[in-house]
């Protein structure tokens, strides 16, 4: 390289980044995406690592430099066999010296890349050299010379601690973790310590830098402490999504480090005299600190010595607050508090020094907290998780250990916790009510609410009957207001009431919110197992329970006396909904068990003593507790109680038709209780679910009218469907399938009445799409073969030919084609083998020639128009959607075992040969680009190509050569997809056209001469599949190699000259030394293969396989 090919280099790169397009040599102007293809062809070969010393060393734009950097790393990761290790070593000290000349000049970018370099290179030859096992002492001299090199140096340490504890792409875990631990065992706590170090020169200002400087060091310094301390020390791969903490398993060695109370010290010290980020960023240190495992003290004394320096400095913060103003360093304490107890025992914590103080103190800081609501939303649920995981733990503490009256200080404490919650969220209402927008509501925040629920029932019935008594004291008067205004307002929506009584009305219905989910997460945190069910708490759920139904009731009552026009608040539903779900979860499982043998007919309603008479004479604790339950809730049996919740929920169907989340909710709960055994029993001996089976129409249930709810009246369908196809339903409810049936069929007729003109007019629309999503929720529920039987012979022969007239007449209305397509592709599948027809029944045939029929009429539509522009951000919802799904119908088809495709061809039925034919067009249609572009549309169409190879080659073979090679060079590109389901797909495709080959070669058949007239056009066809299957086995990522190892066998048998010139390609690619190695992997890989594809010489080839590439992947070079 040159100076103007360097000054050419700077300006691609100066184009690339900053998107100013600049004028080439020739005066052409280049583009963003030109520079980008040219800057790339510096990574391609190992020749260019010249080429890009020369522009780090002698070129001053910082982003060409940054781009010399980036390709650098990328070739040495790539080609990292074809380096001797000197050349290593002199790339990795060429780098070094760089970063210590030119260091403190550099952009951060820049500098960033280079260490990643550096690093890379560490990793990777690690065990070529001592001297890449001795970075951290070379790094040591940067920390000694200027303030900037010292800032250098700890930002290669933290990139190497990063780099060895996570594993890089083209290795496999066991090179990664080899390198891994004997980095955690030479270096790690050399390093650590050298963190430590920097942190104490900048507490005892043994370091002279400015502010600046200061706060980087500070920065970088505890980013090395967290991240050595959140090093992965046994190759667990922790989630990094999560904010939990696990235990960290520290080496023994660290013992002496982390036992020296100046190393917590110095982090809480750090901590209180520093600003945000440092400060949270020490308080991060801190949690990872109380994280370490307990096993590495190795007595009790050392392990309490160790936690009452942190119960120390944390009582210390506490009392003085420290820092706790900014919202950083607030949430990581809270973390902190959190993390405590989950790492040490109870038994443990009440025997530190202070404990009652600390107690004391954390109580204080939650109740303050939660007062505060407004500012710590996302933090109250790390507090609650404090006070859940102590009180949890109290069963497992003997009263005498510890401090005396550590349990009474405890109960007493946790009661003006729940106390103080429950009154914070409460005043929450109000104070977002009135801030007009300014604060956010926190039930708005889902995830935070969900969050403190899943941690409340533990803390709440700790002391369960006290904490009840609160809410009961709260919720009681607020029911009584709540009945009193709704009273008043009688049949009047809301919105017609005066402002005050709005307002009024708003808060009562938005406490009522929160006090109904805490009731749902208390009720629904009962536990039936036998060590946790405590004496008397089922009356306490019933009471709670008492006022919850009472609230649903008299919502219910209300929006249907008003008839839906006086609704509650939509989250107050949500809240109602949240509590049938956890009741349902708790108490709705024993039905069957409390009913005894005899089902009860609908009309009955039974009482609780004649329960317990069908009962055995020694009912079971559980069936006391329920039976309890029931009568301390005085609102019936749990038939009454069911029947009220359904009533609720088909109310909510018919009155909530435009709101999604309280429709969606409701059929996710009715959807849940038809899926549970005692459950769905019970359902169906409820009058409200006889009446949503028989008028299961949008007369009754408007929602169903509502376009943007067509994917709940799947939903619908699918839970009355499977309701009623349960045992005894059809008896229970009152009504066979095909009365069932009766309105979507009816609608069916309708429309197969109509002229195409009529058929096509708008009015048809909103009624096709329903129709085609209500039998798709149907057809979902059917799994045998009688269910399935049953539907078909309701819809054929009268129904079935609509189906290909909506594909003709709507082919350009995407909701309803989608629709259409759903449901048949659904109907095809042969999920259970539920279709499976009489062997005298020609069934399976006339539901092909539908499936066809459909196919044919839309693919030629859809082929009869001009495709919508590439650049068309709606092409896939306007064209390829709709094929997509098609070719899955076809696939479904196609795959599921229930037609005798040779009949067709025997009796002239072109069905067969017109679904292949224009489904193979449509594929065909779509570009390249596009098909790689769109998941769902690549899986279908090389699903479909998989099957035409592996069930219908002779129709393949017949294509003209040119469509036979431009399906082989879609699926030579589908075998190198990073998707592993596409690439299994092809590389199956494969093996079927290999396996085809080798078992009919030589053979007098049209599909062989067929065969061998593309082979004869395209003789390299093999050899370049053989070519692409190796080098991916050998040089791709590790997550693909199972996908392509299933041809290769085959393949090598179809075209062993194809294997040979591989073999020799890749032998002349290697240096002697590798050439030797490579044949003795080669000799050992076809030891024992014989020329078969029988089963079991197939797997014994796939083992070898794996074996050859463990071991060829070791020395290759690219």
């Amino acid at each position: 390289m040159d100076a103007q090919q360097l000054a050419q280099v700077e300006a691609l790169c100066e184009t690339l980044y900053t998107g100013v397009s600049t004028t080439n040599a020739d005066g052409e102007r280049v583009t963003l995406q030109e520079a980008q293809q040219r800057l790339l062809s510096l990574r391609s070969s190992a020749e260019y690592i010249p080429q890009c010393q020369y522009i780090l060393d002698n070129s001053n734009s910082q982003y060409a430099r940054l781009v010399a950097s980036n390709s650098l790393t990328e070739l040495i990761t790539v080609h990292w066999n074809s380096f001797t290790v000197p050349q290593r070593i002199d790339i990795r000290n060429y780098v070094l010296g760089y970063l210590a000349n030119k260091g403190p000049q550099l952009q951060d970018f820049v500098v960033t890349s280079l260490i990643k370099l550096v690093c890379r290179i560490t990793k990777l030859g690690w065990f070529d050299d001592p001297v890449h096992r001795e970075l951290a002492d070379d790094v040591t001299k940067f920390l000694q010379a200027t303030v900037d090199h010292c800032i250098l140096g700890l930002k290669i340490l933290n990139q190497l601690v990063e780099e060895l504890s996570l594993p890089t792409s083209g290795r496999t875990l066991t090179q990664h973790r080899k390198t891994s631990v004997s980095f955690r065992d030479v270096c790690l706590i050399k390093v650590f310590q050298l963190g430590l170090t920097t942190l104490k020169q900048l507490q005892t200002r043994a370091i002279t830098a400015d502010q600046r400087q200061e706060a980087i060091l500070g920065e970088q310094a505890l980013s090395l402490v967290v991240r050595c301390l959140s090093f992965d020390f046994i190759g667990t791969n922790p989630d990094e999504s999560t904010e939990d903490v696990g235990t960290i398993q520290v080496p023994t060695s660290w013992r002496p480090l982390l036992s020296d109370p100046a190393t917590t010290e110095l982090l809480f010290e750090f901590y209180a005299n520093t600003e945000p980020p440092r400060s949270s960023k020490a308080m991060e240190a801190v949690i990872l600190m109380a994280s370490v495992r307990r096993s590495i003290f190795p007595t009790d004394k050392d392990r309490g010595a160790y936690l009452g320096r942190f119960i120390g400095g944390i009582r210390e913060m506490l009392s003085k607050q420290t820092g706790l103003q900014h919202q950083d360093n607030y949430h990581q304490f809270c973390r902190l508090l959190g993390r405590l107890k989950a790492n040490y025992q109870l038994s443990e914590l009440v025997k530190a020094d202070g404990y009652m103080e600390f107690l004391e103190l954390a109580a204080s800081f939650t109740v303050e907290s939660m007062r505060n609501w407004q500012y710590s939303t996302n933090s109250i649920h790390y507090l609650l998780s404090l006070w859940g995981r102590l009180v949890a733990a109290v069963p497992y503490v003997r009263p005498e250990t510890g401090a005396q009256g550590h349990v009474q200080h405890l109960e007493k404490q946790v009661l003006t916790v729940v106390e103080t919650y429950i009154e914070s969220m409460l005043g929450s209402v109000e104070a977002v009510l009135r801030s007009d927008g300014a604060l956010e509501n926190p039930l708005d925040d889902d995830g935070s609410l969900r969050e403190q629920m899943e941690r409340l029932p533990v803390i709440c019935r700790f002391q369960y009957a006290a904490v009840a008594q609160m809410i009961l004291n709260k919720f009681d008067p607020l029911l009584a207001q709540y009945q009193d205004l709704t009273t008043r307002l009688g049949a009047n929506p809301t919105s017609s009431a005066p402002n005050e009584v709005q307002q009024q009305l708003a808060i009562i219905e938005g406490q009522l919110t929160w006090l109904t989910f805490m009731v749902g997460a208390i009720v629904g945190g009962h536990s039936w197992s036998s060590a946790h069910i405590g004496e008397g708490e089922e009356s306490i759920d019933a009471s709670l329970s008492r006022r919850a139904l009472q609230l649903a009731q008299g919502i219910d009552y209300r929006l249907t006396s008003s008839n839906g026009i006086g609704r509650a608040e939509s989250m107050l539903e949500e809240a109602v909904l949240f509590y049938f779900q956890n009741f349902r979860r708790v108490y709705m499982f024993m039905w069957d068990q409390m009913s005894g043998s005899s089902s009860t007919t609908v009309g009955d309603s039974l009482s609780v003593n004649m329960i317990v008479a069908k009962l055995d004479s020694a009912p079971s604790t559980k069936q006391k507790i329920y039976q309890q339950m029931f009568e301390h809730l005085g609102m019936g049996d749990h038939t009454v109680v069911a029947n009220l919740i359904v009533t609720k929920m088909g109310n909510n169907l018919k009155y909530w038709p435009d709101d999604n989340d309280i429709t969606g909710k409701t059929l996710d709960l009715l959807h849940d209780m038809a899926g549970g055994y005692s459950s769905s029993k019970l359902l169906l001996n409820l009058d409200t679910v006889r009446f949503l089976a028989m008028h299961h129409t949008e007369d009754h249930f408007p929602f169903l009218a509502v376009p943007s709810n067509a994917r709940h009246r799947t939903t619908f369908h699918a839970t009355l469907t499977r309701l009623l196809l349960s045992p005894h339903g059809e008896e229970k409810l009152g009504l066979t399938f095909e009365q069932f049936l009766e309105p979507i069929v009816n609608t069916l007729t309708q429309l197969g009445q109509l002229s195409p003109n009529d058929f096509r007019s708008e009015n048809c629309r909103r009624p096709l799409i329903g129709v085609f999503r209500d039998l798709r929720g149907v057809t979902a529920s059917l799994h045998n073969r009688k269910t399935y039987s049953a539907l078909f012979e309701i819809l054929h022969p009268l129904h079935l030919p609509l189906l290909a007239k909506v594909a003709d007449l709507w082919y350009d209305q995407s909701d309803v084609i989608i629709s259409l397509l759903r449901f048949l592709h659904e109907f095809c599948h042969n999920k259970a083998n539920r279709v499976n027809f009489d062997q005298s029944s020609a069934n399976g045939i006339l539901l092909f020639r539908c499936t066809s029929e459909v196919v044919c009429a839309y693919g030629r539509r859809l082929l009869a128009t001009p495709p919508p522009s590439s650049t068309d951000p709606e092409i896939y919802k306007k064209r390829y959607k709709g094929l997509s799904l098609s070719l899955n119908v076809l696939n479904s088809a196609l795959g599921g075992n229930y037609v005798c495709f040779g009949v067709f061809e025997l009796y002239n039925d072109r069905a067969l040969e017109n679904a292949l034919d224009v489904a193979l067009q449509m594929a065909l249609s779509v570009p390249l680009d596009d098909i790689n572009a769109y998941p769902k549309l690549s899986k279908a169409y090389y699903s479909f190509i998989e099957i035409l190879f592996r069930n219908h080659r002779k129709t393949v073979f017949a294509l003209d050569t040119t469509i036979f090679m431009q399906l082989m060079t879609t699926v030579h590109d589908g075998v190198q997809a990073t998707d592993a389901t596409i690439s299994s797909f092809c590389a199956n495709t494969v093996d079927h056209l290999a396996t085809y080959y080798f078992n009919n070669n030589g053979k007098d058949k049209a599909p062989m001469h067929n065969l061998n007239k593309h082979l004869s056009a395209q003789p390299n066809l093999f050899s370049s599949l053989t070519a692409t299957l190796f080098n991916l086995l050998l040089f791709g990522p590790p997550q693909n190699h199972w996908a392509v190892m299933r041809p290769m066998l085959s393949l090598m048998l179809a075209s062993e000259s194809s294997f040979a010139a591989y073999k020799d390609h890749l032998l002349s690619t290697q240096s002697p030394e590798n050439q030797v190695k490579l044949n003795e992997a080669l000799t050992k890989l076809l030891a024992d293969v014989n020329r078969s594809l029988d089963s079991a010489n197939r797997d014994r080839f796939t083992q070898k396989l794996t074996a050859f590439r463990v071991t060829a992947r070791a020395f290759l070079t690219l």
